[in-house]
């Protein structure tokens, strides 16, 4: 497990079929949670709509590139970042009703820097 680094040299890896292939899982994707939507309702296909869209093709090119343990190390981030984004529906879920919209999206969005401040340290801070 390596620890996070920001780095350009990605952009020019990617060939272009491997955008192709992003496009087309994302909107297989989209589809899907179109199709979700109109069986099960908007409530149910919300759920979906935090899928993302581009993550099954990402964590594939990673994989052909990089290898195994980056693509895994990858889709820990995603986790990761899943999770606190759960954190972040569940307090704007919860302040809908009671508090102004603005007050209830800043509630939810400190949640999730929390969360995900949190999972970042628990899981990559400590080296």
């Amino acid at each position: 497990m390596t620890k996070p680094a920001l780095t350009l040299d990605g952009i020019k890896k990617p060939a272009a079929w491997e955008y192709v292939l992003r496009f087309v899982f994302g909107g297989a994707i989209t589809v899907g949670t179109g199709l979700v939507a109109r069986r099960y309702g908007p409530a149910v296909g919300g759920l979906f709509l935090a899928f993302p869209a581009i993550l099954p093709a990402t964590l594939t090119l990673v994989d052909r590139h990089d290898g195994l343990a980056e693509a895994a190390d990858d889709a820990r981030g995603a986790r990761l970042g899943a999770l606190a984004l759960a954190g972040f529906a569940a307090v704007v879920t919860c302040t809908a009703e009671p508090w102004p919209p603005a007050l209830g999206l800043a509630a939810g969005t400190a949640a999730w820097l929390l969360i995900a401040t949190t999972l970042w340290i628990f899981t990559y801070g400590q080296r």
